[in-house]
């Protein structure tokens, strides 16, 4: 199903995009930046942002400690904080 008409992007695309980044798109900004195009009228932001929170589950409200998507987020900010510690 397409959910925005200004860049034909589907639910599919969203789901794909969700999936497949590594720093988890939680807004509409985020997917479009994945997809690489940008808003319009942003009339699809809501549908896109349910389509997001479907995607991720339970992470959709927040990820908890032992969460692999809250560790990969966390694992560059601990290699940052060891290299200024390091320096």
């Amino acid at each position: 199903m397409i959910v925005c008409s200004c860049n034909v992007i589907s639910d599919h695309d969203v789901r794909s995009a969700v999936n497949a980044a590594h720093d988890l798109p939680r807004n509409a900004k985020q997917i479009y930046g994945c997809l690489g195009c940008s808003a319009e009228c942003g009339r699809c932001a809501r549908t896109i942002k349910t389509i997001i929170d479907e995607a991720l589950g339970d992470c959709a409200k927040s990820c908890c400690a032992g969460c692999p998507h809250s560790e990969a987020v966390a694992q560059p900010h601990a290699l940052t904080e060891f290299a200024l510690a390091a320096s």
